[in-house]
């Protein structure tokens, strides 16, 4: 890597992300914004009868309370980093499975849910998601912990694009079935960051 490409930080910094007040900052400020929004995004989810707001919302506590652990296990050793973030991996798996399921059994009686309050909540979550991902981007490229939490906020910017557009199709067709669709997205999501993160800590497990 030459010089031109260090100095641009667009790789992030690996070392410091674990010293830097500045990682502790942009930490704890994802994790207001996720637990904040996270507990009315789950409110607005049961108002809009919409599964993949609700699915969105358990994404955004998910998120909110394992950066307040990654926060915390800043202090500790590579390993017990490494072993915080394996937990975090399975943590997300098992949500995906559970959203699933939830969106299989709901799909036995569908109704179609409140397509305006849908599409006007996963706006505010969108840019409450980029916001988050843009204050984390530049340690993406931290250890297994770091990378964990890089991945969740993209991946909930990633999925409030989907919700908003299965808004639009819940309003136009007035069916449930993109909402549905959505959280069975959203679901796959997490278990595809899921097995990232955890191959990811079994590695680092390895290592040490």
């Amino acid at each position: 890597m030459d010089a031109s490409t260090e100095s641009c930080g667009c790789h992030g910094e690996p070392a410091r992300a674990q010293t830097d007040p500045a990682y502790r900052r942009a930490l704890l400020t994802v994790v207001v914004l996720n637990l904040g929004f996270g507990i009315a995004e789950l409110f607005g989810g049961f108002i809009a009868d919409s599964q993949a707001l609700k699915a969105d919302s358990l994404d955004f506590l998910g998120d909110g309370s394992i950066s307040l652990i990654g926060l915390l296990a800043l202090a500790w050793s590579a390993r017990a980093r490494a072993k915080v973030a394996l937990t975090q991996g399975l943590f997300l798996g098992a949500l995906g499975v559970g959203v699933i399921g939830f969106a299989i059994w709901r799909a036995v009686n569908a109704t179609a849910p409140d397509a305006e309050l849908m599409g006007a909540i996963g706006v505010v979550a969108l840019a409450i998601n980029v916001v988050s991902a843009l204050v984390l981007a530049r340690f993406r490229e931290g250890d297994a912990n770091v990378r964990a939490i890089w991945l969740f906020s993209r991946n909930d910017a990633l999925a409030n694009v989907a919700v908003i557009a299965a808004a639009g199709l819940v309003a136009w067709t007035g069916s449930a079935w993109p909402d549905l669709a959505v959280a069975g997205l959203i679901a796959l999501l997490f278990l595809h960051s899921a097995y990232e993160i955890v191959t990811g800590a079994r590695r680092e497990l390895g290592e040490r």
